[in-house]
């Protein structure tokens, strides 16, 4: 679907506070911003306050105590990663930046973000896990790859020879 001429086309970017994360972030608005045909989404997923914690089954003692705690930390971790993503756009002098914190697994909140925004381009990092644990932990990028509804755009950051 092509854009009309004042119509920007959306590049969402998924964040989290990872080095690769941050990474493909500067990277993306080294080449793609500022843009006069591009707009840019942020979007971090914020884990459940629940399994953050860990449990699925019947609710342990004291979890009526600790959940508020854990939701409040994960809703300070999820601002600061934005503040953090905004003043790196700020420097990059790249302004017009739409930026959300949505709770859920981070593979069906980019999808989705992808959707919300019919974004033309979805960016994310790459953890480099090896087979084992991307079978274990199940990879973000290689599930976007497959399921969201535009270009997907994995960007690595290189290893540094020794």
């Amino acid at each position: 679907m092509a854009a009309s001429s004042s119509e920007k086309q959306v590049v969402v970017i998924g964040i989290d506070d990872s080095e690769q994360s941050t990474y493909a972030l500067n990277w993306a608005l080294d080449n793609f911003f500022p843009s006069p045909i591009f707009k840019l989404v942020l979007i971090h997923s914020r884990p459940t306050a629940t399994s953050a914690v860990g449990f699925a089954g019947p609710v342990f003692a004291g979890a009526a105590e600790v959940l508020p705690i854990v939701d409040s930390d994960l809703r300070k971790i999820g601002a600061r990663v934005l503040e953090t993503a905004k003043q790196l756009c700020i420097n990059k002098s790249v302004n017009d930046v739409t930026a959300e914190v949505v709770e859920g697994d981070p593979r069906n909140v980019l999808c989705d973000a992808v959707d919300k925004y019919r974004a033309a381009m979805l960016v994310v990092g790459s953890h480099g896990y090896g087979a084992i644990k991307r079978a274990v932990l199940g990879s973000v990028s290689d599930y976007c790859a497959h399921h969201a509804h535009c270009t997907v755009m994995i960007v690595k950051k290189p290893k540094i020879k020794h």
